[in-house]
């Protein structure tokens, strides 16, 4: 008898080939830090290092960034699909120019402003800077929020002697007594500290968030065009993002080693310091409570009042929640 002909089953083969080599196509993510890569970085570089990602069918290429203001607007024009700001200059972005980006997931549910002192001085609380030298960057958002602590600690701007200087100048000017109090993100205290330690003294840290501003900080950003177009992959990114989180705190040492991997420039021992020293921003009683990356009503009205109140803008004409989308990410 003649052959049955075996086009059928060769095609059927090919079909089966193409649709398997379209499945193994990893979705490609552009994902945009909002500074240089570092251990406060960490998350996406573990995702991708310990293929978190990967498990989800996600490719991801980091984009660097020089500022919240830029990642929102390289995010809002097209450049990056998602990647991470301070919710603040969201907020502000928003309300002045409706700019298409949302935030979606939280990662730093408190702020990290703070005052760095030297423990000898006796500086235990924010009242207790009337009347000494304060030093701090030109171009940190602390500064937005400055006047705002001193009053709910029932101090003015007048009570204090702000001095305005070089990032890299703040550590030394504290330690030689050219200064009482350094404005600092708790994220580069480690770095003040070990200043400290050669020079044979030690630092006391009072964060702004025990001096009653509640708010959240830095948080996961997309653009309305991906969340629209891809939503699937937003949620997918997201969950991966979030094991990803939780991995590089339990493993600070690994998570450093990731950071490094891709970006050779990134010290290992400083980006671990940098890792543990951000970790009572992400866990702490607000996460606890509400759960890691969720942002809810409440806490967002309140950082749009200190926003509001810190920038003079009137807090009943922007409502905070068209700055949120909360479909792509739910703490299980």
């Amino acid at each position: 008898m003649p052959k049955r002909s075996s086009l059928p089953s060769l095609l059927f083969s090919m079909a089966a080939l193409f649709t398997a080599s379209l499945s193994l196509a990893a979705d490609k993510v552009n994902f945009q830090l909002d500074w240089l890569p570092g251990g406060d970085k960490s998350p996406i570089y573990v995702g991708i290092d310990q293929g978190f990602f990967a498990e989800v069918d996600i490719e991801v290429r980091i984009n660097q960034g020089r500022g919240s203001t830029e990642a929102i607007t390289r995010i809002a024009t097209g450049t990056s699909d998602i990647g991470i700001a301070d919710i603040v200059a969201l907020l502000q972005a928003r309300a002045a120019d409706n700019v298409p980006v949302k935030a979606v997931y939280s990662l730093l549910s408190q702020a990290p402003h703070a005052f760095v002192v030297k423990k000898e001085a006796g500086i235990q609380s924010v009242a207790d800077v009337k009347g000494k030298k304060v030093a701090t960057s030109p171009f940190t958002s602390s500064n937005i929020f400055l006047p705002l602590l001193l009053e709910k600690n029932g101090l003015k701007e007048s009570d204090i002697t702000l001095v305005k200087t070089d990032p890299g100048a703040l550590g030394p000017m504290l330690i030689t007594d050219a200064t009482d109090v350094v404005i600092s993100w708790l994220t580069s205290v480690d770095r003040y500290r070990s200043q400290a330690k050669q020079a044979g003294t030690e630092l006391d840290v009072i964060p702004w968030y025990d001096a009653g501003l509640e708010f959240y900080a830095t948080s996961v950003i997309a653009s309305e065009r991906f969340l629209k177009e891809r939503p699937d992959v937003a949620k997918r990114f997201l969950s991966a993002f979030h094991k990803s989180v939780e991995f590089a705190f339990a493993n600070p040492d690994m998570a450093a080693k990731a950071v490094n991997k891709k970006v050779p420039e990134a010290d290992i021992p400083t980006a671990i310091t940098t890792i543990n020293s951000m970790r009572t921003l992400v866990y702490n009683s607000v996460s606890e409570k509400d759960g890691i990356g969720t942002i809810t009503p409440e806490r967002l009205q309140l950082t749009w009042q200190a926003t509001a109140k810190a920038q003079n803008l009137n807090v009943t004409d922007f409502d905070p929640e068209s700055v949120v989308d909360r479909r792509f990410y739910m703490e299980q």
